[in-house]
């Protein structure tokens, strides 16, 4: 559809309109999560809709119609599948490519999405999830879980522990929850049973638990059993200390929102989360914001190229680690006002890569400037190369890795020559891959790459990424 006039562009918001009612009965109905080229389709107004089509020219070649994605959405509503992610970007773009050898879009919507029709994929039974700490990650993830939640067959908030669960305590973390300076207001309603110590946020019921100790909770009091536990504080990182948590009743699985120690896995999901057997482990890490964001380019760099060595320097938004004003911190710098200073730190960026990617153990150093914004932030990947290559050589490893590989939720590919860091607040990939700016040295050898990060809401969606795969609830997918 031409959009270059009022008349077509008003026709296409409706259209628009009418796609994402489409999707959101297949999400509340069927549980069938719908994609736009890796974008969901659920809560999202119509221009973004339409804004994502015309991103899928970068990807197709060719501008993708909302009158063709409308109609194969209505099709999908038609056939018995269930529990599944479908990107009708690339059901789009292969009826394009394959029109000719079907009589109808509903023969070539039921051919093409054979494999989940007649039967209940993944057969498998919603995981309660326990949310042991309430900053930064953990009101993020808390958003998502709530976002996602759907017919509450994959991951059900159940409670959130805190320090405290007074009436003003709880009054205060629902406000947090509601409001949020980098990330914006809450879409929701959320109520709060001060009596019951417990909160209800669309509908799901959360309870809101007090404790100091991890072993001092008994979560099935609360019709919790068999729980995924999230620990967002970061207090305990190693075995002895985050298995306090599966000493308490309803405790299952342990997942830290930071780097682990010792023999904790380490992972970042697409990358090495199929090398732990889940059922073997019960404590798992899902590293640092940094690590998810270097590890997927690192990956593919290392298995085309192959990295000689290299330098990672990271521009980092200030953290609540560091100060608002200048006072004692123990570790060097990091006492200096926050919100005033570039903060030259250290990073265990390096090292964390090298226990994802073990070929690259000793080749990598690393850095870190903390920089006074509140959140998004860049990591330089200044890597010797095995092979010569070109920035277009180099460009195009990572952009079919983010578009057609494995990496396609991990790796968002830009296109943009103007892209910033507050145009990365917000983006649900972990790393966005800043193609515009990749450098070359002459010989090829020596090159640059830049990645974007959103380092609380990038970071957050791959928790919830590892959070499913561990809990057994990831849905079946076309892409």
């Amino acid at each position: 559809m031409n959009l270059s006039n009022s008349e077509h562009w008003i026709k296409a918001e409706k259209l628009a309109f009418e796609l994402a009612s489409t999707a959101g009965h297949l999400w509340y109905n069927k549980t069938v999560d719908l994609l736009l080229f890796r974008k969901t389709l659920i809560d999202v107004s119509p221009t973004k809709i339409l804004s994502f089509h015309d991103y899928g020219k970068n990807i197709i070649g060719t501008a993708v119609d909302i009158e063709d994605t409308l109609q194969i959405a209505k099709e999908i509503l038609k056939l018995d599948i269930y529990r599944s992610r479908l990107d009708i970007g690339k059901i789009t773009s292969e009826w394009y490519e394959n029109k000719d050898k079907y009589t109808s879009i509903s023969e070539f919507v039921k051919v093409s999405l054979s494999a989940f029709i007649g039967k209940e994929h993944n057969n498998f039974q919603a995981k309660d999830v326990v949310l042991y700490g309430f900053g930064r990650i953990g009101r993020i993830v808390a958003r998502e879980l709530i976002r996602q939640a759907g017919r509450g067959e994959q991951l059900r908030l159940k409670a959130i522990v805190t320090r405290g669960n007074s009436d003003l305590e709880i009054t205060k973390r629902i406000s947090l929850l509601e409001t949020d300076s980098v990330h914006g207001n809450f879409e929701g309603v959320i109520t709060a049973d001060l009596n019951d110590k417990s909160i209800t946020v669309n509908g799901n019921k959360i309870y809101m638990i007090a404790a100091n100790n991890p072993t001092e909770i008994d979560y099935t009091k609360y019709g919790i059993d068999n729980a995924l536990l999230i620990d967002n504080t970061g207090v305990w990182r190693d075995e002895d200390g985050l298995a306090q948590h599966l000493k308490s009743k309803g405790i299952e699985k342990v997942l830290l929102t930071a780097p682990g120690k010792g023999s904790i896995p380490n992972i970042v999901f697409g990358v090495n989360h199929e090398e732990f057997e889940r059922d073997t482990y019960n404590i798992f890490s899902a590293a640092s914001c940094t690590t998810n964001a270097i590890v997927p380019p690192l990956s593919i760099i290392e298995k085309v190229f192959g990295i000689e060595k290299g330098h990672i320097e990271t521009i980092h938004s200030y953290t609540n680690d560091q100060n608002l004003l200048d006072n004692y911190h123990k570790k060097t710098r990091r006492g200096r006002s926050a919100p005033i200073n570039m903060v030259l730190t250290e990073t265990g960026a390096s090292k964390a890569a090298a226990k994802v990617i073990p070929t690259l153990q000793g080749k990598l150093t690393a850095n870190a400037v903390r920089i006074p914004t509140p959140n998004a932030s860049l990591a330089i990947l200044m890597l010797t190369l095995k092979k010569s290559v070109s920035v277009d050589e180099l460009n195009k490893a990572i952009e079919d890795a983010s578009l057609r590989g494995n990496l396609v939720n991990e790796i968002e590919y830009s296109y943009s020559t103007e892209l910033v860091s507050s145009d990365i607040v917000g983006k649900a990939s972990p790393a966005v891959v800043d193609s515009q700016a990749t450098l070359a040295s002459a010989d090829g050898q020596n090159v640059v790459v830049y990645v974007w990060y959103d380092n609380e809401y990038g970071y957050s969606r791959q928790v919830m990424r590892l959070a499913k795969h561990i809990a057994k609830v990831r849905l079946a997918k076309n892409y």
